[in-house]
């Protein structure tokens, strides 16, 4: 039997304060391995937004650079997230009448009813849709379990989960990477990315949201039966926090910093610090919790919520999610890939990291029988014992 062609993948991952890139090779029958990550400090962004295009290409060409040289692959395709406050999700209906002179649904019915919700969007103006996942078919008004096609009915719902972003911001990022020679395969919301590796099948199933803390935005990914359900991202951050310390007792930013992820070390009352970093938090608790509410799920997810992001480093954090949200709050900790020449030092890289599986799990040409299946297994025997 021939030797078969390793798949390389890559996923970049622009954030607010860092750009980070992952770059993973997998073997089929062989463990992944990540063979080489690069970071850099992103410059020309503002909430997700590029307002200067050559510092945001600097900081991205510079990140790409390093992952290169660690793993000495050039990086030509890429998969890339989007994230920022631009980013909105929805929910859609629609309908079709089955085509079938035997009533059978079929794939053309699925594709009519999806196109009929796309087309119920209100607010679509400017924004394209970078994500869609069915949340429940119903046939004849019964509610079907998994996929109708096959089944005998005469009327098919759907109701769709869309996410969309700004055209204008989108356009911009992919130009932005095109431009230093990588071709974008295909565009993720950054939330969804980071769950596909964060959370493990039986947290998506009974319920959980994973709640993201970055430096300038926090974003909540709401998963049931195995699905996304919702997605929202606020515009408040772990910088919010920082900035409310340097006011609060006076100091530089850089010693703000610091003592908000170490603690105040007998200089500063540990008190105060206290008092000022769980206002912030909070603040920002309130508005997950507001969003729980407007999709019925206050109180209501079994596996609760994981915190992850820069900003998922306070020490008290755990204890006032539980507080405010009333839910099993826990914080996702450095994830590390055994068996790998390199390692993903924190939950900041997930979202990179979960680029870079989920383009993995795209079958290609050269795949035979047996070769994604066994992957899968394989990935997710290989994940499993990082995830809370």
């Amino acid at each position: 039997m021939s030797s078969r062609t390793k798949r390389i993948a890559t996923g970049i991952d622009v954030g607010t304060h860092s750009t980070r890139v992952v770059i993973v090779e997998h073997s089929s029958g062989e463990t992944p391995v990540i063979v080489g990550t690069g970071v850099s400090e992103t410059r020309g962004l503002r909430h997700g937004y590029i307002i200067n295009k050559s510092d945001a290409m600097r900081s991205i060409k510079a990140a790409i650079a390093n992952a290169e040289k660690m793993s000495g692959h050039k990086i030509r395709n890429a998969y890339l997230s989007v994230g920022g406050i631009s980013l909105e999700s929805a929910v859609s209906h629609g309908t079709a009448i089955i085509s079938r002179a035997s009533n059978e649904v079929s794939e053309i019915d699925i594709k009519k009813s999806v196109s009929e919700a796309e087309e119920n969007l209100s607010h679509i103006i400017n924004r394209r849709i970078v994500y869609r996942n069915p949340l429940r078919y119903k046939l004849d008004s019964k509610e079907v379990l998994g996929t109708p096609i096959g089944m005998i009915g005469t009327k098919l719902d759907c109701k769709m989960l869309f996410i969309t972003c700004l055209e204008q911001h989108l356009n911009d990022i992919v130009n932005t990477i095109e431009e230093l020679g990588v071709e974008v395969d295909e565009v993720l919301p950054s939330p969804i990315a980071a769950a596909s590796v964060a959370l493990n099948k039986k947290q998506k199933s009974v319920g959980c949201a994973l709640v993201n803390i970055g430096a300038e935005t926090v974003s909540i990914a709401v998963y049931e039966n195995d699905m996304p359900i919702s997605m929202q991202i606020f515009p408040i951050g772990s910088t919010d926090i920082t900035n409310d310390i340097a006011l609060g007792l006076k100091i530089p930013l850089q010693e703000a910093e610091k003592i908000k992820l170490s603690g105040p070390e007998g200089i500063y009352s540990k008190k105060k610090l206290d008092e000022i970093i769980e206002a912030r938090l909070y603040d920002i608790f309130e508005l997950i919790e507001a969003h729980l509410k407007k999709i019925g799920r206050s109180g209501l997810l079994p596996a609760g919520v994981v915190l992850t992001g820069g900003g998922a480093g306070i020490a008290t954090i755990e204890d006032l999610a539980k507080a405010v949200l009333r839910l099993p709050s826990s914080v996702l900790y450095p994830l590390t890939a055994s068996g790998g020449k390199h390692t993903v030092k924190d939950s900041t890289w997930l979202v990179a990291y979960g680029l870079a599986v989920y383009a993995l799990q795209k079958p290609n040409d050269s795949s035979t029988e047996g070769g994604f299946g066994n992957f899968l297994e394989i990935l997710k025997s290989w994940v499993r014992p990082f995830l809370p």
